[in-house]
């Protein structure tokens, strides 16, 4: 079985950037390490680029590879190629969970999203996200809305039958 990020879990962050990522997505982050063993670390990858300027994106290493192969099916020298990889490659960076479960959100990222002194930590099956708490407030509520107003026949969790093998 393969855990997926799930669920909201709202955290303080420290004068020096620090916040504790939620304990279950540290087994999520752990399993993704194909490097992890007991004892060490695991290690990640946030990216911060591309059109979710708003908050800051986790994946597990196991799953980046799966984009970076997705991406490396584009022709070469196109500019979707270019485009995913700038978004993917060049604004992001590679992290490790601290013995106590933390990672160290720099000025840089923390200004990216407008991280004050809590974030919220929003699981997103393959990956997570890290947001400022208002503005994932905002979010939800922009979706709940839109969701609304949705017809039957736009209702993503009818089009979830429609892929059933």
């Amino acid at each position: 079985m393969i855990r997926r990020f799930r669920g909201e879990s709202l955290h303080k962050v420290d004068a020096k950037g620090r916040v504790s990522v939620p304990a279950a997505f540290r087994r999520v982050l752990e399993e993704g390490d194909p490097d992890f063993s007991r004892g060490s670390s695991p290690n990640f990858v946030i990216v911060y680029g591309g059109v979710r300027g708003d908050c800051l994106e986790g994946y597990t290493i196991s799953s980046i590879s799966k984009v970076d192969k997705l991406i490396s099916k584009l022709p070469r020298f196109s500019k979707d190629r270019e485009i995913l990889e700038r978004f993917i490659n060049t604004q992001s960076t590679y992290m490790q969970l601290d013995e106590t479960g933390r990672i160290v959100l720099s000025n840089r990222l923390k200004e990216k999203i407008g991280i004050g002194d809590e974030a919220i930590f929003a699981g997103m099956g393959e990956k997570f996200q890290i947001w400022e708490p208002k503005n994932y407030q905002n979010e939800l509520n922009a979706l709940d809305s839109s969701f609304k107003n949705l017809s039957e026949d736009e209702n993503p969790f009818l089009k979830l039958d429609q892929l059933q093998d």
